[in-house]
């Protein structure tokens, strides 16, 4: 895949706050590719498609899952701002012609993570959260600090500050999240 061209691809799909977070976790996905000996360029590959459906309304990610049997979760039928990462892999493979499976599954697995993820579903979920223009978080530096000292510990951390600030704010957590939370909780060497 050339990135450049991919870039530019993008570029033209999403919104300018969207696409410079979109080179946020491009390249913060490379720095942790470097770190943790992943492709480098199946990072920024990820990276870049990661949100390629999060410009889309809600209605035509619904139309893309129900067109092509994507499976659409009570929660996600409730919001489908949710589906941009399903959709997202899917177009990935559909549309930009992303045959490897792990890129895939780390932009279908970029919002809610799963139980046993890659290196490479890891480092995206973690790109998006701690990447440079990402400021809201709570506990921002520790988590970036943390992401390349033990991707295990950072990834725990980044799902039990999302889910709490989803019950804080009355936000419904997909299950995923809580299920992938417990899943590292119990599996974790910490």
């Amino acid at each position: 895949m050339d990135l450049r061209k991919l870039r530019k691809r993008i570029k033209k799909i999403q919104d300018t706050k969207r696409f410079e977070h979109t080179l946020g976790v491009e390249f913060t996905a490379a720095a942790l590719a470097m770190r943790y000996d992943v492709s480098i360029s199946d990072a920024q590959t990820a990276g870049l498609l990661h949100d390629c459906a999060k410009c889309m309304s809600d209605e035509k990610k619904l139309n893309i899952c129900r067109k092509n049997g994507i499976e659409v979760t009570d929660v996600e039928e409730r919001n489908p701002y949710l589906l941009h990462a399903k959709v997202g892999a899917f177009l990935a493979k559909k549309k930009y012609g992303i045959e490897n499976q792990d890129i895939i599954n780390a932009i279908r697995n970029h919002t809610t993570g799963r139980e046993n993820m890659s290196l490479l579903e890891k480092i995206i979920f973690i790109a998006d959260y701690i990447e440079p223009g990402r400021k809201q978080a709570k506990n921002l530096s520790e988590i970036r600090k943390m992401a390349f000292e033990d991707i295990d510990h950072a990834l725990i951390t980044i799902l039990q500050e999302t889910v709490n600030y989803l019950k804080k704010s009355g936000k419904e957590t997909d299950p995923l999240t809580e299920k992938t939370l417990q899943y590292y909780s119990k599996n974790n060497h910490n």
